[in-house]
Protein backbone atom coordinates (compact mmCIF):
# COMPACT_ATOMS: atom_id res chain seq x y z
CA UNK A 1 0.00 0.00 0.00
CA UNK A 2 1.13 3.57 -0.85
CA UNK A 3 2.36 5.62 1.89
CA UNK A 4 0.05 8.91 2.28
CA UNK A 5 -0.64 11.29 4.77
CA UNK A 6 -3.98 11.20 5.83
CA UNK A 7 -6.27 14.47 7.60
CA UNK A 8 -9.77 15.39 8.86
CA UNK A 9 -11.04 18.23 8.98
CA UNK A 10 -13.98 19.04 12.06
CA UNK A 11 -16.31 21.89 11.73
CA UNK A 12 -19.75 23.27 11.48
CA UNK A 13 -21.17 24.74 8.21
CA UNK A 14 -20.21 27.73 6.59
CA UNK A 15 -16.45 28.06 9.02
CA UNK A 16 -15.01 27.18 5.70
CA UNK A 17 -13.84 23.61 6.30
CA UNK A 18 -14.06 22.16 3.36
CA UNK A 19 -12.44 25.01 1.31
CA UNK A 20 -10.30 24.65 3.57
CA UNK A 21 -9.14 21.05 2.46
CA UNK A 22 -9.59 22.13 -0.73
CA UNK A 23 -6.74 25.19 -0.43
CA UNK A 24 -4.82 22.17 1.06
CA UNK A 25 -5.25 19.60 -2.06
CA UNK A 26 -4.76 22.47 -4.54
CA UNK A 27 -1.06 24.13 -2.78
CA UNK A 28 0.27 20.17 -2.85
CA UNK A 29 -0.87 19.36 -6.28
CA UNK A 30 1.23 22.51 -7.00
CA UNK A 31 4.22 20.91 -5.16
CA UNK A 32 3.64 18.00 -7.54
CA UNK A 33 2.18 15.60 -5.00
CA UNK A 34 -0.64 13.63 -5.57
CA UNK A 35 -4.34 14.68 -3.78
CA UNK A 36 -7.36 13.94 -2.61
CA UNK A 37 -9.97 16.58 -1.09
CA UNK A 38 -13.60 15.73 -0.18
CA UNK A 39 -16.64 17.06 2.37
CA UNK A 40 -18.84 14.36 4.03
CA UNK A 41 -21.77 16.55 5.23
CA UNK A 42 -24.72 16.08 7.49
CA UNK A 43 -28.24 17.90 7.82
CA UNK A 44 -26.98 21.16 5.31
CA UNK A 45 -28.44 23.44 7.51
CA UNK A 46 -26.26 26.63 10.02
CA UNK A 47 -23.87 25.60 12.51
CA UNK A 48 -24.29 21.68 10.89
CA UNK A 49 -21.68 19.73 11.87
CA UNK A 50 -19.35 19.07 8.60
CA UNK A 51 -16.45 17.05 8.41
CA UNK A 52 -13.89 17.19 5.39
CA UNK A 53 -10.47 15.18 4.33
CA UNK A 54 -7.26 15.02 2.65
CA UNK A 55 -5.12 12.08 1.11
CA UNK A 56 -1.86 13.73 0.20
CA UNK A 57 1.14 10.98 -1.23
CA UNK A 58 3.71 11.26 -3.34
CA UNK A 59 2.43 8.12 -5.54
CA UNK A 60 -1.26 7.31 -6.91
CA UNK A 61 -3.74 7.29 -4.32
CA UNK A 62 -5.71 3.95 -5.14
CA UNK A 63 -7.44 4.37 -2.00
CA UNK A 64 -11.01 5.75 -2.52
CA UNK A 65 -12.96 5.86 1.38
CA UNK A 66 -13.89 8.00 3.96
CA UNK A 67 -10.36 8.70 5.83
CA UNK A 68 -11.03 7.10 9.44
CA UNK A 69 -6.96 6.97 10.54
CA UNK A 70 -5.94 10.51 10.33
CA UNK A 71 -2.66 11.69 11.56
CA UNK A 72 -4.05 15.19 11.56
CA UNK A 73 -6.82 16.45 12.84
CA UNK A 74 -8.02 19.98 12.65
CA UNK A 75 -10.61 20.99 14.83
CA UNK A 76 -12.42 24.53 13.91
CA UNK A 77 -14.60 24.87 16.11
CA UNK A 78 -14.36 23.04 20.04
CA UNK A 79 -18.25 22.49 20.84
CA UNK A 80 -17.60 19.48 18.13
CA UNK A 81 -15.51 17.75 21.24
CA UNK A 82 -18.21 17.16 23.45
CA UNK A 83 -18.56 15.98 26.90
CA UNK A 84 -18.14 12.62 26.33
CA UNK A 85 -14.37 12.98 25.72
CA UNK A 86 -13.51 14.60 28.74
CA UNK A 87 -14.44 11.35 30.23
CA UNK A 88 -12.22 9.89 27.79
CA UNK A 89 -15.01 8.08 25.71
CA UNK A 90 -14.61 7.78 22.02
CA UNK A 91 -17.64 7.70 20.12
CA UNK A 92 -18.32 7.19 16.71
CA UNK A 93 -17.99 10.18 15.19
CA UNK A 94 -16.22 11.77 17.50
CA UNK A 95 -12.89 14.49 16.78
CA UNK A 96 -10.62 11.53 18.00
CA UNK A 97 -12.75 8.66 16.54
CA UNK A 98 -9.81 6.48 14.77
CA UNK A 99 -7.02 8.79 14.88
CA UNK A 100 -3.44 7.42 15.12
CA UNK A 101 -1.58 6.76 18.01
CA UNK A 102 0.69 9.68 17.54
CA UNK A 103 -1.68 12.06 15.70
CA UNK A 104 -1.47 15.66 15.38
CA UNK A 105 -4.91 17.79 16.65
CA UNK A 106 -5.06 21.64 15.98
CA UNK A 107 -7.85 23.21 17.77
CA UNK A 108 -9.31 26.56 17.17
CA UNK A 109 -9.19 27.76 20.83
CA UNK A 110 -8.22 30.13 22.90
CA UNK A 111 -6.99 27.66 25.64
CA UNK A 112 -3.77 26.44 26.01
CA UNK A 113 -2.78 23.02 24.98
CA UNK A 114 -2.85 21.63 27.73
CA UNK A 115 -6.26 22.35 28.47
CA UNK A 116 -7.10 20.90 25.06
CA UNK A 117 -5.42 17.84 25.55
CA UNK A 118 -7.71 17.28 29.03
CA UNK A 119 -10.72 18.22 27.20
CA UNK A 120 -9.99 16.02 24.08
CA UNK A 121 -9.34 13.12 26.47
CA UNK A 122 -5.75 12.70 25.19
CA UNK A 123 -3.85 12.81 28.81
CA UNK A 124 -1.25 10.23 29.05
CA UNK A 125 -1.03 9.65 25.02
CA UNK A 126 1.64 10.28 22.64
CA UNK A 127 -0.64 12.69 20.67
CA UNK A 128 0.32 16.21 19.96
CA UNK A 129 -2.18 19.45 20.54
CA UNK A 130 -1.39 22.70 18.95
CA UNK A 131 -4.14 25.75 19.81
CA UNK A 132 -4.63 28.87 17.57
CA UNK A 133 -7.84 31.34 18.13
CA UNK A 134 -7.95 30.98 14.74
CA UNK A 135 -11.27 32.85 15.01
CA UNK A 136 -10.33 36.01 16.60
CA UNK A 137 -7.53 36.40 13.94
CA UNK A 138 -10.68 35.94 11.19
CA UNK A 139 -12.71 38.16 12.73
CA UNK A 140 -9.37 40.59 12.44
CA UNK A 141 -8.00 40.03 9.54
CA UNK A 142 -11.51 39.26 7.25
CA UNK A 143 -13.94 40.79 9.52
CA UNK A 144 -15.77 37.62 9.32
CA UNK A 145 -16.03 34.25 11.80
CA UNK A 146 -13.68 31.91 9.14
CA UNK A 147 -11.65 29.72 10.86
CA UNK A 148 -10.23 27.91 8.13
CA UNK A 149 -7.01 29.97 6.78
CA UNK A 150 -5.88 31.01 10.11
CA UNK A 151 -5.95 27.04 10.53
CA UNK A 152 -3.79 26.12 7.29
CA UNK A 153 -1.04 28.48 8.81
CA UNK A 154 -1.18 26.79 11.76
CA UNK A 155 -1.08 23.43 10.33
CA UNK A 156 2.04 25.08 7.85
CA UNK A 157 3.79 25.65 11.55
CA UNK A 158 2.92 22.58 13.42
CA UNK A 159 3.85 20.17 10.54
CA UNK A 160 5.62 19.45 6.87
CA UNK A 161 2.54 18.31 5.14
CA UNK A 162 2.97 21.66 3.41
CA UNK A 163 4.53 25.02 3.75
CA UNK A 164 3.32 28.68 4.25
CA UNK A 165 4.84 29.81 1.01
CA UNK A 166 3.10 27.12 -1.07
CA UNK A 167 -0.35 27.75 0.95
CA UNK A 168 0.27 31.69 0.42
CA UNK A 169 1.43 30.97 -3.51
CA UNK A 170 -1.88 28.82 -3.86
CA UNK A 171 -4.03 31.26 -2.93
CA UNK A 172 -3.15 34.20 -4.97
CA UNK A 173 -2.66 32.50 -8.00
CA UNK A 174 -6.13 30.39 -7.85
CA UNK A 175 -8.46 32.87 -6.07
CA UNK A 176 -7.49 36.26 -7.00
CA UNK A 177 -10.10 36.13 -9.88
CA UNK A 178 -12.62 35.12 -7.59
CA UNK A 179 -12.07 37.65 -4.88
CA UNK A 180 -11.66 40.94 -4.30
CA UNK A 181 -7.49 41.94 -3.84
CA UNK A 182 -8.65 42.95 -0.12
CA UNK A 183 -10.11 39.43 0.82
CA UNK A 184 -7.13 37.72 -1.27
CA UNK A 185 -4.94 39.75 1.62
CA UNK A 186 -6.76 39.67 4.55
CA UNK A 187 -7.13 35.53 4.11
CA UNK A 188 -2.97 35.26 3.52
CA UNK A 189 -2.58 37.44 6.55
CA UNK A 190 -4.87 35.15 8.36
CA UNK A 191 -2.44 32.45 7.12
CA UNK A 192 0.47 34.50 8.17
CA UNK A 193 -0.99 34.79 11.68
CA UNK A 194 -2.59 31.30 12.22
CA UNK A 195 1.58 30.30 11.46
CA UNK A 196 2.89 32.93 13.86
CA UNK A 197 0.59 32.42 16.36
CA UNK A 198 -0.37 28.46 17.06
CA UNK A 199 0.59 26.70 20.11
CA UNK A 200 2.08 23.80 20.78
CA UNK A 201 3.28 21.56 23.48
Amino acid sequence: MTAYIEIRWHGRAQQGVVTAAKVLGEACLRLGKYVQAFPEFGPERMGAPVRAFNRISSEPIRLHCQVTEPKYVLIADSTLIGTALSKGIESSGSVTEGATEDAVFIVNTPKSPDEMRSELGLKGKKAHVYTVDASKISLETIARLMPNTPLLGALAKATDVITLDALVENFKENYSKKFSPKVVEGNIAAMNRGFQEVKGE
